[in-house]
């Protein structure tokens, strides 16, 4: 019953991925952090695809309940990065290709 379970599991992460994946502006999200390729405040993030605080946050939100990215708190500050071993995991190829 277990294996099942990993297995379902594993499914709907998959889902949750190719979800997050289907919108333009979490695509600019991704763009981006693959672009900087290091860890950048949520902020940087919103402000250079021009998004709002309230947009970027709900993005954001998505986009780590897939996995695409990590995230931590620092005081008031929220730091992302891309997650790449979910990108090896789901979608083979699809980061080189961004």
């Amino acid at each position: 019953m277990k294996e099942k379970e990993k297995s379902r599991s594993s499914e709907v992460t998959q889902i949750m991925v190719f979800k997050a994946l289907s919108d333009p502006v979490r695509l600019q999200i991704i763009q981006y952090l693959k672009r900087t390729n290091h860890e950048v405040s949520c902020g940087e993030v919103g402000s250079a695809i021009n998004i709002s605080k309230t947009s970027g946050s709900y993005h954001f939100k998505l986009l780590q309940s897939a996995g695409l990215i990590t995230a931590r708190k620092e005081a008031r500050e929220k730091y992302v990065a891309l997650n790449r071993q979910t990108f090896d995991k789901f979608v083979s190829n699809f980061y080189e290709n961004l």
